[in-house]
């Protein structure tokens, strides 16, 4: 299953508004990807609120997984992106 670790670039974390765009798009994706922290327990990356649950900060590496590898690219690239600009 493919898998990468980023660092999330939004300078305030993963909340409301940059966990909404990532729910979206993995929504939009339609397949299952997963998000955690390093050593944590997988959350829906489906779900916003899931999202906020790991209280990620600007720098904290999340582990996404997923079957599909242009989802993961995707969902990699908005954690990494600073979405509160």
């Amino acid at each position: 299953m493919p898998q990468t670790t980023i660092e999330v670039g939004s300078s305030i974390g993963l909340h409301a508004r940059p966990a909404n765009i990532i729910a979206e798009a993995v929504q939009a994706a339609g397949v299952p990807v997963t998000l955690s922290l390093v050593g944590g327990d997988p959350v829906d990356a489906g779900s916003a609120l899931m999202i906020m649950t790991l209280g990620a900060t600007q720098g904290t590496p999340i582990l996404i997984t997923t079957d599909d590898q242009a989802a993961l690219d995707k969902v990699a690239a908005l954690v990494a992106a600073d979405l509160d600009t």
